[in-house]
C-alpha cells in the first residue's frame, strides 16, 4: 500500500461528523433530546478551524520559493 499524506481537514471533518452521530444515538437511547443551537454552530466552528489548518498545512508543506524568478532583461 503507498502511503499518502495527512488530510488534517478530513481527519477533523470525519471525527467530528462521527461524534456528532453519536451524541444524537446516546441521546435518543436515553430519552434526551440534543439542542441544534449549539450542535450546528459549533459544527461549523470546528469545520472552519479545521479547513484553515489545513490550508496551513498545505502551505507549510508545499513551502515558498526564497526568490522570484527575475526577468534577464532587467539585470544590468
Amino acid at each position: 500500500m503507498r502511503k499518502h499524506r495527512l488530510d488534517v481537514f478530513s481527519l477533523i471533518a470525519g471525527t467530528l461528523f462521527t461524534v456528532v452521530a453519536v451524541l444524537y444515538l446516546v441521546a435518543s437511547l436515553n430519552d434526551r433530546a440534543v439542542n441544534g443551537r449549539i450542535v450546528l454552530p459549533v459544527t461549523f466552528i470546528v469545520l472552519g478551524t479545521a479547513g484553515l489548518a489545513g490550508a496551513v498545512a498545505a502551505m507549510t508543506r508545499r513551502g515558498r520559493p526564497a526568490e522570484l524568478p527575475t526577468d534577464p532583461k532587467d539585470t544590468p
